[in-house]
Parts: structure tokens; sequence; C-alpha cells
């Protein structure tokens, strides 16, 4: 799986923070959290986005270099917002940018643009701001999810999310009474899935809303592991605490893959293989390749 730029890795957990409550996002990047998602967006309201984008820059010039990624997540390109978060952040070095409600991957690619410049411009690194869509906000966006592949290095995963594309298709609910998503969601959330992987990138798992219950955040994020996701976005700091653990390789699946790509190593020729009384073919492999990519 590629991991972005250069060698890096998409978090295993990712944790949104207001970025207009600079103590809130201290206690975020305290939490332990691979990744600190400062929020610009759905959680600062539209008066309060200048203040938001002067706290942010502040935070970011103040990191700790030991602490968890930071990550910026902009308005939406549609909006007259996101060219000034931008401007007033990337030369304080943000790890990467979130981007909400892209109607596909030209979005990516125009934000790409935007952020080669604005690199040159601050004496950054080219290509040292990676990117991170939420790649189902729009109706347009569900028929966009294969074609991730030509956005570039920048692309470090793509996640999804349960709240914007209903409401914009005009639905009524996410979820049914039961707690299973609809229709829609189930589709967004598996094209997620396989855009990811179509484009060698992580999956990364929506939240979980309901923060203080932490046995079906659990459930919720085993569930996801097995589908595919390889991290999730938390809405509270003890929700990351799972999530990390969850999503971790253990000892015993890190050994069982070393050993599957050992095996392939010594019989390159070989379509299927025996290993510990059970046959492993070439998608065994691959899966083993990823998991230990990850790591």
């Amino acid at each position: 799986m590629s991991q972005g730029i250069g060698s890096r890795k998409a978090a295993r957990s990712w944790l949104f923070a207001p970025g207009d409550q600079p103590a809130k996002m201290a206690k975020a990047a305290a939490s332990g959290v691979g990744a600190v998602i400062l929020d610009l967006e759905d959680s600062v309201a539209e008066g309060g986005k200048p203040a938001a984008r002067a706290a942010t820059r502040t935070f970011l010039e103040a990191r700790d270099p030991a602490g968890p990624e930071l990550w910026l997540r902009i308005n939406p390109l549609t909006t007259a917002h996101s060219a000034a978060d931008l401007a007033a952040v990337i030369a304080a070095g943000p790890d990467g940018i979130v981007l909400p409600k892209p109607d596909g991957p030209q979005d990516v690619v125009r934000l790409a643009r935007e952020l080669e410049r604005l690199e040159a411009e601050a004496g950054l690194a080219e290509g040292s701001v990676a990117i991170l869509p939420i790649a189902t906000e729009t109706p347009a966006s569900i028929f966009a999810l294969g074609g991730y592949g030509v956005v570039g290095p920048r692309l470090i995963g793509l996640t999804w999310g349960a709240e914007d594309l209903p409401a914009a298709v005009g639905a009524q609910i996410n979820r049914h009474p039961d707690g299973q998503f609809t229709d829609l969601c189930r589709i967004a959330r598996s094209l997620c899935i396989a855009g990811a992987a179509a484009a060698d990138v992580a999956a990364i798992e929506t939240v979980y809303p309901a923060f203080k219950d932490l046995d079906g955040l659990r459930a919720y994020a085993a569930a996801g592991r097995r589908e595919g996701f390889t991290g999730m976005m938390a809405i509270h700091p003890a929700q990351v605490a799972i999530i990390e653990e969850v999503f971790r390789p253990s000892e015993a699946e890190i050994a069982h893959a070393r050993q599957v790509v050992a095996l392939f190593a010594a019989n390159p020729h070989a379509g299927a293989l025996a290993l510990d009384g059970r046959m492993v073919d070439r998608p065994h492999l691959k899966q083993a390749e990823r998991l230990l990519a990850g790591i």
C-alpha cells in the first residue's frame, strides 16, 4: 500500500478538535491520538472563522515535535473560506489538509496545485502537506470514488462521512431504528474502501457519534477493520485508545504475515502454498504485505 508522501503512513486514529478552542486542541494533542484534525469547518460558526484561523496557526507554531500529526480541515473549495484557511495556516506547516465535500479527484488535484504554490511561498519542501479527502459528502462524489489514483503522492487516504450525503439528497435519516446504516450510506462506505484500494492508499472509517458508548465503538471499529479500513476518525479523546487498540495489528497477526511473505519469497513462482496446515494464495500474500506496510 502506498504510504502517502515519501514513507509516511496514514495514522490509525484521527481526532477532531474545534479550531477556535485552544484548550480542546491541546487536550486532543495529549490524548495519544495519531493525528489531530484542527477543524475550521463544521465546528466553527460563520463569524468565528477568522479567529479560528489565527488560533490554529498559533497552535501549529507552538506544536510539540514529539506530539501527534496536526492536520487542518478547511472549508469546502466551493466556499470563499477555503482560500483564506489555506493562506492563514500553510506557512505554519500542518502535516496535511482534510478536504470536505470534494466532488471527485479533480478537486483534490486543484487543492494539490494550490498547496504547491503556498509551500513555495512559505519556503516549505514541495509535497510536505498531505491530503485526506472526505470523499463521499456530495452526490457527485459517489460516482468518482474509483478515480483517486490520478491525484499523486499527496493523497494519503480516503475517508467518508454519514451526515452530509444523506442531507444533500434529501434523506431524513442515515441510520435505521436498529442502528444500521441506510443503503445510501452503506454504498458510500463500501465504495470508500474500494476507492482507497484502487488508489493504493489507506481507507479511514468515519466517526462513531455516541462517544460515551465505548462498547459500541469497539464493535463498530472492529467491524470496520475486518472490512478493510486501516484507521478511524474520533470525536472525543475517550475514543482514541480503543481505536488505536483495535486497528493495531497483534503480534500474532504480524508474525503470520511475515511467514506468508517469507513463504512466497522462497517460492516466487507458486500460486498457492501450504502454511500451518492451511492453503495460502496470492490474495493472502497481498493482505500480508498490506498489514506489514502499515506497522
